[in-house]
């Protein structure tokens, strides 16, 4: 297996997903000077695009294997100019209209490699039993690339870049992309398994449908939080120079706790260990609802409760998926290509939902906040999420007890 390789994909892949969501409501609202209601207004557009695209783009997968290596070029690619687009090369004029094609470009090329690299799983594999063993290298891959996005902007604002440090972001994000294109060739050159085309009764009867809707709703509390993780650290605990040790502690509390969860769930049942892993997400995200401004230890001590979990969902649920599909011998671009719509659907979701009610709340970002658009705030960061994650317990509870990842 191609372990280093793998790893190097999902870094990249991770720089578009969640960074992008922890820094766009700063970045549109700091250094383009956009509200956040139209912010939520653009990610709702570009989700209904992503509706037709990313299954689109699953079939094309499965109907031309034989050109995986071009679309992981194209991918990658244009990732490098999507990111460019969004934080290195912004118009004197038409900002708008720029912004929403350059999340376009970026939006579009992530679900490509996205998509590409999760159906081409057991392939890379060797093996359905071989599936974890890939998701720790993939998961590791992963954390590091969402570390790396998640604090390269401060760094680099502190090492003298301009602008936050976004433009000097962009350029270091489209050389990672142009690099990964360049050192993760081989992996496209590995023949595909053959497999039936997928099908909504195929995939119903595989249990992909159910473990869907369990990723849409259990992925929604974590895309809320990433969205208003900048703000509640900056506005509500008033501790903004702490952002970046606060994501360190929450993203290395992932990735150590992924051996663990795998661990368990081979022993247990991947049912019974998620249970808990959800449980102290709602016990971390709890306790965040009740701290005072400048809990700097204790909201510490949330971030690696709440990092813990994550590494649960991360493992744990992609490859259910995959193992779902290899077990009913079912190509996995399309299947991945709904999986990827879904985890996209839930952090636009928390943008469209959460953004303009805090707008509408008085909420503004690096403005005064009143006790009511601070209470808002924390509604919205640490308890919403709760409520949804105790519906992502009740689904789990309903999987059949033969789940498993073996």
């Amino acid at each position: 297996m191609h372990s280093a390789r793998i790893s190097l994909f999902a870094l990249m892949l991770a720089a578009a997903g969640l960074p992008l969501y922890i820094h766009l409501p700063r970045y549109a609202s700091a250094e383009l000077g956009m509200s956040l209601a139209t912010l939520g207004a653009i990610l709702a557009v570009i989700r209904v695009v992503d509706f037709v695209q990313d299954p689109a783009l699953g079939w094309l997968i499965d109907r031309y294997e034989h050109a995986r290596g071009a679309f992981a070029a194209l991918a990658c690619l244009g990732m490098a100019a999507g990111f460019l687009m969004l934080y290195t090369l912004i118009p004197a004029a038409g900002g708008l209209v720029w912004l929403i094609a350059a999340l376009v470009l970026l939006f579009s090329a992530y679900s490509l490699g996205t998509i590409l690299f999760y159906g081409h799983s057991t392939s890379l594999a060797g093996s359905p039993e071989a599936l974890i063993r890939l998701a720790g290298w993939r998961e590791g891959g992963t954390l590091a690339g969402i570390i790396l996005a998640a604090l390269a902007p401060s760094l680099l604002q502190q090492a003298g870049a301009n602008g936050g440090g976004y433009a000097a972001f962009g350029i270091l994000l489209a050389l990672i992309c142009v690099g990964v294109w360049a050192l993760t060739r081989p992996l496209w050159q590995i023949p595909s398994s053959p497999e039936a085309p997928v099908t909504w009764a195929a995939l119903r009867r595989a249990g992909g449908l159910r473990l869907l809707v369990l990723a849409l709703v259990n992925s929604l509390p974590v895309a809320m939080t990433s969205t208003l993780f900048l703000f509640f650290v900056d506005e509500k605990l008033a501790l903004p120079d702490l952002a970046g040790p606060f994501l360190i502690l929450f993203f290395l509390a992932a990735g150590l706790s992924v051996p663990v969860w795998t661990r368990a769930s081979a022993a247990y049942g991947a049912r019974q260990v998620l249970v808990p892993a959800m449980a102290l997400a709602i016990l971390s995200f709890s306790g965040a609802a009740l701290l005072p401004t400048g809990a700097a230890w204790a909201f510490a001590a949330i971030c690696i409760g709440s990092g813990a979990a994550l590494g649960a969902d991360m493992v744990i649920l992609p490859v259910l998926f995959s193992t779902a599909l290899a077990r009913a011998g079912l190509r996995g671009g399309q299947a991945f290509g709904l999986w990827t719509f879904a985890a996209k659907l839930s952090l636009a979701a928390a943008a469209v939902i959460l953004l303009p009610a805090l707008q509408l709340s008085g909420f503004e970002p690096g403005g005064p906040n009143d006790a009511s658009a601070l209470m808002a705030l924390t509604l919205a960061y640490a308890v919403l999420p709760c409520l949804i994650k105790l519906l992502a317990i009740a689904l789990v509870m309903r999987l059949p007890r033969e789940v498993s990842l073996s």
